[in-house]
């Protein structure tokens, strides 16, 4: 997500880099690009004014003018103020003794039926008892959906058939939340299309006479202004407490993230950044604004990697690591781990220094190509997935190419990038997650966090698999590379 305004802010901070000693005049010119790169993000017109003015206050003061590097004092003086522009956020959801009462509403079309549903899945796995009330009786099937949703959750979820007033469901769903022993109750009400008198007046009344603890307005982040305007509204008529923005793995240009705080003074809570109900996520304003500058997010992938990893599993691959062991076997079921986290190109924008690798990898499919190494690998007797470098001759490698459906050079460069690999793992033998998430980067070098790149070119060129020579050339490079890692490690120790 962000490639537009990362596209555009970077362009702006290179030119800054560009201009050799900075001055007044050309800072602005730079500042200049920074705002344009805001509105094609379709950012509030207002927001960016007011961000741009703060930003152009500290960026040509005395300290930045005058620093060793002072585009890179730019960047920080950006980043600073998007930091200020998102946040702060507080994510409690100020419960109350008793049953708590979270009403959600938006537009329809928003996801928020399903953004209930990840709420509920949230808090039950911090310990909570949710219960889910279908209060949308304007979209037929949202009663369904709802109940669709609560039984993949085991959560219950409370309905009646044929009542027209939703005020009523509201009402009656509280009163079974006590009697079940529930401590959250999550109200999903009614959208529109668009915002109209009727649908404002409905939440009114389930806002007066309920009286939840929290309203959350549902956003969707690819709207743009329009989201913001919507939030606007809501705010006006409901007072909301919070937001939470949806769809935000999907092509979105940055202006709801950017706007929504600065425009209605309500934080953005959660972020939804897929369609499965575990893509929920806080929203932290430090760590949005180090992927809206292209610095990825390598806090929020080291927790979901807690999360969802298999402990068990990794720590027996810590073990292993720990005793210098490290085959293609081990390879594969880390292939197997990081596939729970997502779609190589979302883990690869979260990696620091590595988004411009993922904008690259667009027209490459990385996880079918990930899929193809673990076909090679599977093609492999156990004792050649030990041991690749040394029982792997050219008859083996074809037979293993003619199983797997690829070429035996293919098999070739899995075997030598392997070798590289296998020296950064057992050096990350006994790091934290943290750490070990960063050494990952030196992995690029090898090709391993780009599983296209031995089949595929970038982005950029030709788009025809690479030739001899190339090949060739790349090969020399990560042996160089290679070289260049093992005296480095060898200084260390």
């Amino acid at each position: 997500m962000f490639e537009t305004i990362q596209e555009g802010l970077s362009s702006a901070f290179k030119t800054l880099r560009g201009k050799g000693k900075l001055s007044e005049s050309n800072m602005r010119e730079g500042l200049e690009l920074v705002q344009t790169a805001l509105l094609e993000a379709d950012v509030s017109f207002s927001v960016v004014k007011k961000f741009i003015a703060d930003v152009t206050k500290e960026a040509i003061g005395e300290n930045v003018l005058h620093a060793i590097d002072p585009s890179q004092q730019v960047v920080k003086v950006v980043y600073d103020k998007l930091v200020d522009l998102m946040g702060p956020v507080d994510h409690s959801l100020h419960l109350v003794p008793g049953v708590t009462v979270l009403m959600m509403c938006g537009l329809q079309g928003s996801g928020k039926t399903t953004t209930c549903g990840k709420l509920a899945r949230l808090l039950k796995e911090r310990g909570m008892k949710p219960l889910l009330v279908a209060a949308d009786l304007q979209r037929p099937a949202a009663i369904h959906q709802l109940q669709v949703i609560g039984e993949q959750l085991d959560v219950p979820v409370y309905s009646e058939q044929g009542q027209q007033d939703p005020v009523m469901v509201c009402q009656n769903g509280v009163k079974q939340a006590r009697a079940q022993g529930a401590q959250i109750v999550i109200l999903d009400t009614a959208g529109r299309l668009h915002i109209d008198d009727e649908l404002m007046d409905q939440l009114k009344r389930i806002d007066q006479r309920v009286g939840p603890q929290q309203v959350y307005l549902v956003v969707d982040g690819m709207t743009g202004q329009d989201a913001v305007n919507s939030a606007k509204a809501f705010n006006e008529a409901l007072e909301i407490d919070g937001a939470i923005l949806t769809k935000l793995d999907g092509d979105t240009r940055g202006g709801a993230v950017l706007s929504v705080k600065a425009v209605t003074g309500v934080p953005i809570k959660f972020i939804g950044t897929g369609e499965h109900l575990d893509a929920l996520q806080e929203f932290h304003p430090d760590r949005m604004a180090q992927r809206v500058l292209g610095m990825g997010d390598i806090l929020t992938l080291v927790e979901q990697a807690q999360q969802k990893f298999d402990q068990g599993e990794m720590a027996e691959q810590e073990e292993r690591l720990r005793k210098g062991e490290f085959t293609l076997d081990d390879f594969r079921k880390m292939m197997g781990q990081t596939k729970k986290l997502g779609p190589m190109q979302k883990i690869m924008g979260m990696i620091p220094g590595m988004g411009g690798l993922s904008n690259m990898m667009q027209d490459v499919d990385a996880d079918e190509e990930m899929r193809r190494l673990q076909g090679i690998i599977d093609s492999m007797t156990p004792d050649e997935r030990r041991n690749p470098s040394r029982t792997i001759d050219q008859s083996r490698r074809r037979r293993i190419a003619a199983g797997a459906g690829c070429e035996p050079h293919q098999v070739n460069e899995l075997v030598k990038q392997f070798d590289g690999m296998a020296v950064i793992m057992r050096e990350m033998a006994g790091m934290g997650l943290g750490e070990r998430m960063r050494k990952m980067q030196q992995l690029q070098a090898g090709g391993f966090m780009n599983p296209g790149a031995q089949f595929n070119k970038p982005k950029g060129s030709t788009g025809k698999r690479l030739t001899s020579q190339e090949r060739s050339n790349l090969r020399k490079q990560r042996e160089k590379d290679l070289r260049r890692r093992k005296r480095e490690t060898r200084k260390g120790n």
